[in-house]
């Protein structure tokens, strides 16, 4: 079977306002909305759409996190995704972890690609992907703004700073996407109930021999310094003087 297994992360909601928590070892997420990582979202998104042009015949969800984190693995079913498989943890997983669990995985399912957000918007960390690649001995592309699959190869399109790198990389391999790729899909309720039916089979991370133990240690977590006032200006004069006693210029 031709499968694409896609990465799906927990994350506070990007219209969340976060806050840091009293005693600064993390941020509030206690009764906060969370969502599906936005990066993963686009890749699943991108696994649906590869899928519906008849270049896939499954397309694979895979989340590690607590038991809450079924709620965004519905979604994902919700969106289109045939089964979703819950790594379940209490514990903050590191990259290099992820890319463990997901190398197993692909093992057992033996997925053709691998699509993953290129970053999560908690940790920003951006490794996932390279890791895994690393692990599967498979070819990658990175923050990928364009994909087209044909003749057992993937086309990827990249925005770099001199304009858009193209790559051309053999199946299986794993895939980051960026936000221009493509727009996800609105889900309607019709779609919301048929997933409820959809296989969401849950794993203990102790079942893939992967220590829950942390490499690196927060020491502490501060919410950004808050901006000066701004004072207004009758003229470039005055702009420049207040500049210079400000040690600006």
């Amino acid at each position: 079977m031709r499968r694409i297994m896609v990465g799906v992360k927990r994350v506070v909601d990007y219209n969340v306002r976060i806050r840091v928590k009293p005693d600064n070892s993390g941020v509030v997420t206690e009764g906060v909305k969370m969502s599906i990582n936005p990066f993963d979202e686009i890749a699943l998104e991108e696994a649906l759409r590869i899928k519906e042009k008849g270049l896939a015949d499954e397309v694979l969800a895979v989340s590690i996190g607590p038991a809450d984190t079924q709620q965004q693995l519905r979604t994902a079913l919700a969106m289109g995704a045939d089964r979703a498989i819950l790594v379940q943890t209490d514990a903050l997983v590191e990259p290099l972890s992820v890319a463990k669990i997901f190398r197993k995985l692909i093992d057992k399912e033996q997925p053709f690609l691998v699509l993953l957000g290129k970053q999560a918007i908690d940790d920003d960390n951006g490794q996932t992907a390279q890791m895994l690649s690393a692990l599967w001995d498979r070819p990658q592309a990175t923050s990928c703004s364009k994909v087209e699959l044909a003749d057992g190869k993937v086309t990827v399109n990249r925005e770099v700073d001199a304009g858009i790198e193209v790559l051309e990389v053999d199946l299986p391999a794993v895939l980051s996407v960026d936000l221009r790729l493509n727009e996800p899909r609105y889900v309607k309720l019709p779609d919301i109930m048929k997933a409820k039916k959809k296989p969401l089979d849950t794993m203990a991370l102790g079942d893939f021999g992967v220590s829950d133990a942390p490499a690196f240690k927060s020491v502490k977590v501060e919410p950004p310094p808050q901006r000066q006032k701004g004072i207004m200006v009758k003229d470039v004069a005055e702009l420049v003087d207040v500049l210079k006693k400000k040690g600006l210029v």
